[in-house]
């Protein structure tokens, strides 16, 4: 009889449990459903950023962005101003390629909103090469009506994995910047196309009911008007520098850049910092 109360008692305890268990999952619960894809970029907006990507002023920036090797106008170049401009011209940077939507983790899919897309476009980048072979990706972003190029960065990231993602088997690719990864969502799977992604999801990816969860554990109390968000704290991950102040009079004719770990202002889940590896330029407009 003894035994019989002590199971009973248990099974009542276990039941508790779970039930506790069972509310705490239940934002997500109703936020199970499968995700909407994430809107596309029209073909005319990525025409429109293209254009504004090889602007001559952009390219003459790309040359000189080249000719420093990636470091920044506020960094230490490692010739002078007339060298510089030699190797600028000797670059004769262009684009190549297709631009390419570059999709972000929405927050609203980390917070288990319902109906919110795994990631949302942030900006468009064109992929640009330099005659010695160096590469850089330029961002765009809509403003005020236009496209604006806001970024350059070393590197493809933002069109390579892009294309990597059509090549096998289509799909979106997006990033998660907090880790510097990269994953494409095909047929309700989250699946890795970087050392990065791998390492969050593993070698043949999560569905993504599963990748939700995941990502609600990671940033779920870091989200906009959380105490974290209020803090100041900005993620806690590879903290970007500040970007310092625009120069007051820019050369005529050039646009000013500024250098920047999170340049980009627009994105991610606001609150968390950019987890950049790269060297990054802010091209912030002419003003």
């Amino acid at each position: 009889m003894t035994d019989n109360r002590n199971i009973l008692r248990r099974a009542a305890s276990c039941a508790v449990v779970t039930a506790g268990l069972l509310l705490a999952a239940a934002p997500l619960a109703r936020a199970a459903d499968p995700a909407p894809l994430p809107a596309p970029v029209a073909p005319a907006d990525l025409a429109a950023a293209w254009a504004a990507a090889s602007a001559p002023a952009v390219l003459d920036q790309l040359g000189h962005f080249f000719a420093r090797k990636g470091v920044p106008p506020t960094g230490r170049a490692e010739s002078g101003a007339a060298d510089e401009a030699r190797a600028a011209a000797l670059a004769a940077p262009r684009l190549t390629g297709e631009s390419a939507t570059v999709f972000t983790l929405d927050p609203g899919f980390v917070a288990g909103t319902a109906g919110a897309p795994v990631a949302s476009a942030d900006f468009v980048a064109s992929r640009a090469v330099a005659a010695d072979g160096q590469s850089a990706s330029v961002w765009t972003v809509r403003q005020g009506g236009g496209w604006r190029v806001v970024n350059i960065a070393t590197g493809g990231d933002e069109t390579d994995y892009p294309a990597a993602a059509a090549a096998t088997g289509g799909g979106t690719a997006f990033r998660e910047p907090q880790l510097d990864a990269w994953y494409v969502l095909r047929d309700g799977r989250v699946l890795p196309l970087d050392e990065d992604a791998r390492r969050s999801v593993g070698a043949q990816g999560v569905s993504l009911a599963a990748y939700r969860q995941l990502v609600h554990q990671r940033y779920g109390d870091k989200l906009p008007g959380s105490a974290y968000d209020r803090t100041g704290t900005g993620g806690g991950f590879d903290q970007a520098p500040p970007v310092p102040a625009a120069p007051a009079a820019p050369a005529a004719g050039r646009l000013p850049l500024l250098t920047g770990g999170a340049a980009l202002g627009a994105t991610v889940l606001a609150g968390l910092a950019l987890a950049v590896r790269r060297r990054v330029v802010t091209v912030p407009g002419r003003g």
